[in-house]
């Protein structure tokens, strides 16, 4: 299926789009590291239950490219949230869509409902818990230990090795983060090809170091930044899934999080699923996405 290109003010967004004529459209938005291949075994039913989809590539993960090269690569989490806010708008929906995460796309989402309230008809987060995203928030040790790599660059030689190793560096992640053997090879080698954009290093790198206060911010997103700091409390409907042996993130990151939610709010824990739950469990999601929009 052929990529589309949608333009906002900083990006050229680039995304695939199924059943273009379907009565309600859905958002999915990938993580890190990953791409819209994510996605591929969970779109079938939902456009077999009627639904426009449309998934696009962060900033950062090819095809998506900066309109000027004088932008400031930033990968704080609240331009993600800004970008999907203008992609949504770009597409000139008739009625609010739903928007779905996971990792870097749940913040994205998530962060766009708490800019633009009323964006989205309901959410769907998968593996980040809501509210995660103050760098004040107390952390387990078990917690801190698996964001090694959060740390790790920070430094000298982390900023190195994503620069010149990115792939690897990557691979560890898929790695570790699920169960032993939940990939083939191959399918992380497709994967990987929207890694290599010029700009996915950087914005990797800012990505973590900023939310940890280890980068400036870029001044294009004050404004963001404060109407997201402290998480502001969102009326979306809104279902979060979690893979119970996460490798990452603990499912307890997500827990008890119903207080930033004023409307309907649902959390399940996927048996046996570990950081990926649309690779590993992609009918589950897709029927617990399906089930809850009912």
């Amino acid at each position: 299926m052929d990529m589309q290109f949608i333009e906002t003010r900083l990006l050229r967004i680039g995304y695939k789009e199924w059943n273009p004529k379907g009565s309600h459209t859905i958002v999915l938005a990938h993580g890190w590291p990953d791409s819209i291949r994510c996605w591929h075994h969970v779109v079938p039913p939902l456009v077999q239950a009627g639904y426009r989809v449309v998934a696009p590539a962060l900033r950062g993960f090819l095809p998506t490219t900066f309109l000027h090269e004088e932008t400031p690569r930033t990968g704080q989490l609240s331009s993600l949230g800004r970008d999907m806010v203008e992609f949504v708008a770009s597409l000139n929906l008739p009625q609010p869509p739903v928007l779905a995460g996971h990792d870097w796309g749940a913040r994205a989402v998530a962060n766009a409902c708490g800019l633009q309230p009323g964006i989205a008809s309901h959410m769907v987060l998968m593996s980040v818990g809501y509210g995660t995203n103050d760098p004040a928030q107390s952390l387990s040790m078990e917690q801190t230990q698996l964001y090694w790599y959060h740390w790790f660059m920070a430094t000298e030689r982390g900023k190195c090795t994503v620069r010149t190793e990115g792939k690897a560096f990557a691979q560890r992640m898929w790695d570790t983060w699920a169960p032993a053997g939940w990939y083939l090879p191959d399918e992380f080698d497709q994967t990987a090809l929207a890694f290599n954009n010029p700009d996915w290093a950087e914005i990797t790198l800012h990505s973590y170091q900023h939310r940890w206060g280890h980068a400036q911010s870029d001044p294009h997103y004050d404004a963001d930044e404060k109407a997201l700091h402290p998480a502001p409390v969102l009326n979306v409907p809104t279902l979060m899934l979690h893979g119970a042996v996460d490798g990452v993130s603990l499912p307890a990151t997500s827990a008890n999080k119903e207080k930033f939610f004023c409307g309907r709010y649902e959390r399940y824990l996927l048996s046996g699923v570990g950081h990926f739950p649309q690779r590993e469990a992609p009918l589950k999601v897709a029927q617990a996405v399906l089930d809850f929009l009912k």
